[in-house]
């Protein structure tokens, strides 16, 4: 790997250093044949409250997606179940201040219909305001605005080759004739992922020992479609409607064999076949209007929408046992339903000499259904199993904020906020007559200092306490298998997990900037699991103790050979106190982890004159979450080359991904019953080519409706 390593340096170093000399003899500052360089914000921006990704104009966008981006973006990491986390916490995705319906694997099906050719930023919020639901960190994903006459747009074809073969097409049209914007954005998918997975069981009792070997190719196809209708009513007031529509259709295999033995002795063997069928569909609506005073900097936001989601599965387990002739043959059916109505209102203006004065609201009425019912072929019901009932989830959660922020003598920026929510909330179970009712409110304060001892130093501090909640689905209790051959329910009795961050930044000639974190929390609830009647079963459990987070992190943004390349590299110490946790839960795991978190991003634009970006990410990762630990750290890569053609306004990209080493995501849990170990090799390597044709003219503006607000050192 050092060798690897050291040859790629080398090479690397050859060619900027070629590069450098190239531009010394030409001479050529500012224009090339089709580029023209201009000064343009760094790549990477180090705030109080926030880090951001500027990628309008890099060249890492070149072939990727929106999710392939975020996996590249400074502070983020994303497992393999497809969780996005920042500085390994869990996070909040918005959409141009939206906060998006979705998560998990149905997030990154949605971004990935998103090309990356549309992002003008990717925000890292690690201390958000008050304005933003208590969720912990808050990345807010920003989009370009066209706003040129005429109508113009591109057209991408991307083939990626993994394990199997995947294709993804997008359209992008935008119309811009005086007051009036439409933009359209459709896109197809033809997706396969292939996984193996080794889990070993361990039960303290009877030194019971499971092992799973499991293999799954899935195949989803995915189109989706966007509008976004834009009027000016005049140069302060805007009016609007987004209409969004995605769909999934997908397919999954599966193949897994489970030896489990009891004091050394054989206990239980079988094979088991998945055939996994699911539709998944979502349909956003959002009315806005915008009232934008620039010169006194007055603005009123107001949202109202609705968001469906229908996920609809059926799974077929054919279990053959080996030590005897049973065959069990059990069929999942699931279609799960969310109804989200919402009504949201921000307004902002100056208050006093150099304050803004924020002010807020939401109301979201939530009604969630999960029908689940078990076909049990031939009558044979070994495992006890139920075999339908309905889960209902209903809530509502009011939330008013506000936030005041001001700067003293030039030089010490403030914001101090308060949120309060108040959720109502019920369950139930139409079978099983199961039920729970429960109210509580919360407030949620926090607090920003930044002090600029000259324009070359600067120091801040936020503080904020956040609030989790459990995901509706999560407190479904209803029994169901998994395709490695045990089973998985939720949890009726989850409670929210409340923590108190505290986070320090120092800023060096704006350029390099170190930042501490403490994160304290006394209560979380993570993956566990249990033994119900001799099955073993996975489910989300609040556990409650101590546990304290420290971290230290160092980051610089270079740029050089008159800003072609530009370079930013982070590294992190990350320290967890898990002794109080362990002990309270009685669990066996590490009391004290000490781990190394990094990446770098490296990207050079127009390499020999030639209209050639090239760009690199490399990411070295450990998941450690809760009650799980990880026992192999990843280095995660990825290497891109762009030719441009300005005449034509092609593309054309070549992309590799993870080609010296492929990931190995590799983990242990801890319960009061034992360990699972789970060792899962994802597709997350190989190559893809893509082609982007543009027409039209491509130029672009910044999302500037709270510009006022985010460019301050108290932004939100």
């Amino acid at each position: 790997m050092k060798k690897i390593i050291s040859s790629a340096a080398l090479l690397m170093g050859s060619l900027f250093f070629a590069q450098a000399k190239n531009d010394t003899i030409k001479q050529k500052e500012n224009q090339i044949e089709g580029v023209t360089l201009t000064a343009r914000k760094p790549t990477v921006e180090s705030k109080a409250d926030r880090t951001v990704f500027n990628v309008s104009n890099s060249s890492i966008l070149a072939g990727n997606t929106t999710w392939d981006v975020l996996r590249m973006t400074p502070l983020v990491s994303i497992d393999n179940n497809d969780a996005v986390k920042a500085e390994g916490e869990s996070v909040t995705v918005y959409i141009n201040d939206r906060k998006s319906v979705f998560t998990g694997k149905e997030l990154k099906e949605y971004l990935k219909t998103i090309p990356a050719d549309n992002l003008m930023k990717i925000e890292v919020i690690t201390s958000p305001s008050s304005r933003y639901e208590s969720a912990g960190s808050v990345i807010n994903i920003v989009l370009k605005k066209r706003d040129d006459e005429g109508m113009k747009g591109s057209v991408t074809f991307n083939n990626r080759q993994n394990t199997k073969n995947s294709q993804y097409t997008n359209l992008n049209l935008n119309y811009h004739k005086k007051n009036f914007t439409q933009t359209v954005v459709g896109s197809y998918s033809d997706n396969t992922w292939a996984q193996k997975n080794l889990y070993t069981n361990s039960l303290y009792l009877d030194n019971d020992i499971t092992q799973i070997n499991n293999e799954n190719i899935s195949r989803s196809k995915s189109p989706s479609i966007s509008s976004t209708s834009e009027y000016e009513l005049n140069d302060k007031n805007n009016i609007g409607v987004i209409l969004e529509y995605y769909q999934s259709k997908s397919t999954t295999n599966s193949d897994s064999d489970l030896v489990r033995t009891k004091n050394g002795g054989p206990f239980e063997s079988y094979h088991q076949d998945q055939d996994a069928t699911g539709r998944y569909r979502t349909l956003g609506t959002n009315i806005f209007y915008k009232y934008y005073d620039k010169e006194k900097n007055r603005i009123l936001d107001v949202n109202v929408g609705s968001n469906y989601n229908s996920q609809e599965n059926n799974d077929e387990f054919l279990k053959t046992f080996h030590s005897s002739s049973d065959i069990i043959h059990t069929g999942v059916n699931s279609h799960e339903q969310t109804r989200n109505y919402y009504l949201k209102v921000d307004y902002t203006q100056p208050l006093g000499k150099g304050g803004s004065f924020e002010v807020g609201g939401k109301m979201d009425f939530n009604n969630n259904v999960i029908p689940n019912n078990l076909n049990l072929y031939g009558g044979l019901n070994k495992d006890n199993l139920r075999t339908n009932d309905v889960f209902h989830y209903e809530d509502n959660i009011n939330s008013l904020y506000a936030n005041y922020s001001k700067t003293f003598f030039e030089k010490l920026e403030t914001r101090v906020g308060l949120r309060y929510e108040h959720i109502d909330f019920k369950m139930r179970q139409d079978v099983a007559g199961t039920e729970r009712k429960d109210s509580y409110g919360t407030l949620l304060p926090n607090l920003l200092l930044k002090y600029s001892f000259s324009t070359k130093f600067d120091l801040s501090l936020t503080y904020n306490r956040n609030l989790w909640r459990p995901w509706y689905s999560e407190f479904n209790p209803f029994l169901v298998p998994t395709n490695e051959g045990t089973y998985s329910r939720g949890n009726m009795d989850l409670e929210p997990n409340p923590s108190h961050r505290l986070y320090m930044k120092f800023g060096i000639l704006k350029k390099y900037f170190i930042s501490a974190r403490y994160t304290y929390t006394d209560r979380d609830y993570w993956t566990s699991f249990i033994v119900e009647d001799k099955k073993t079963v996975s489910l989300p459990a609040n556990l409650n103790g101590k546990v304290q987070k420290y971290y230290l992190f160092a980051n610089t943004n270079q740029t050089f050979f008159k800003n072609k390349l530009n370079v930013n590299v982070g590294a992190g110490w990350y320290y967890i106190d898990n002794h109080d946790f362990n002990l309270v839960n009685e669990l066996d795991g590490k009391d004290y982890i000490s781990y190394m978190g990094a990446s770098a991003n490296l990207s050079y634009t127009n390499l020999f004159n030639k209209n050639i970006n090239l760009s690199a990410w490399v990411e070295l990762s450990n998941q450690n979450n809760g009650n799980s630990y990880a026992n192999k750290t990843n280095i995660f890569h990825n290497i891109s080359a762009t030719k441009l053609f300005p005449k034509t306004q092609m593309e054309v990209s070549l992309q590799l991904m993870n080609i010296f080493s492929r990931p190995v995501f590799d983990n242990t849990s801890y319960s009061q019953q034992g360990t699972i170990r789970n060792s899962t090799r994802s597709d997350w390597y190989g190559f893809s080519l893509s082609f982007v044709k543009r027409f039209g003219n491509q130029k672009v503006k910044g999302n500037t409706k709270t510009d006022v607000e985010k460019n301050s050192g108290g932004g939100k």
